[in-house]
């Protein structure tokens, strides 16, 4: 039996499965599922040996489904919420606290009528290369803040610009993270872009939907034209969480 203790051997495990998050996979994933919800936050978490959460692009399915995320919570358009209930459309909100201001009502509402909420950090600061407290009290302390809103503590987060190293995994783990979720494809003012991999829509594939819009197209109006695309690829919208 090795010497180094189960300890280092989870150490280990992180930096090999990190530089996985970082080929040029579409499919970026530390672990072989995501990992289950910590039992507490920070050191006890760690020393408790919470398993890195997964990085995702894609969710690993051949069902014909792709998922929509949005980032922020910056527009707050109640014809959003109707297109929601209308559709029933599954989808996810990744919610900064320092975007959502005064909002939140408006969250309760989209949760309401099926959307899921998830963590984005409470100030949209970019997480790479910063220390770990500076990192779990971003994460952490959104999960705090989104738990007392809307009695949950979401299993799902978005650095903010999709950066992140190994610490930001470190302190996900420890603040009940059990998958990063990152995007193949982003629907900006107008179209689909794909940073990585086919130029088209794959089943399995995240899409990252912005939130603000310049050319004067509403966050309803940019939806409905994604979910034109998504038809003409034959594809459905399913709902991220049962698939990660």
């Amino acid at each position: 039996m090795s010497s180094r203790g189960p300890a280092a051997a989870a150490l280990a495990a992180v930096v090999l499965l990190a530089g996985c998050a970082r080929s040029a996979d579409p499919v970026e994933r530390l672990g072989n599922r995501a990992a289950p919800r910590a039992g507490s936050y920070g050191a006890a978490a760690t020393e408790a040996g919470a398993r890195p959460p997964a990085v995702v692009r894609r969710a690993p399915t051949s069902d014909k489904v792709v998922f929509l995320t949005y980032d922020d919570g910056a527009e707050k358009d109640p014809r959003f919420v109707e297109l929601v209930r209308e559709r029933r459309l599954p989808v996810s909100m990744f919610l900064t606290d320092s975007v959502v201001g005064p909002g939140y009502g408006h969250f309760a509402r989209l949760q309401s009528v099926g959307a899921s909420i998830q963590n984005h950090t409470l100030d949209h600061t970019a997480l790479r290369g910063l220390p770990y407290a500076g990192q779990r009290a971003e994460i952490c302390g959104q999960q705090d803040k989104l738990r007392s809103r809307f009695g949950i503590r979401p299993r799902l987060f978005r650095p903010p610009y999709g950066t992140y190293d190994t610490t930001t995994l470190r302190a996900a783990a420890d603040c009940g993270v059990a998958a990063v979720v990152l995007w193949r494809a982003s629907m900006g003012e107008e179209r689909l872009t794909y940073p990585t991999g086919e130029r088209r829509l794959l089943p399995g594939d995240i899409i990252s939907v912005a939130s603000i819009g310049t050319t004067g197209l509403t966050l309803v109006e940019r939806t409905e034209r994604l979910l034109g695309e998504i038809r003409r690829a034959g594809l459905r919208v399913g709902r991220l969480e049962d698939y990660l």
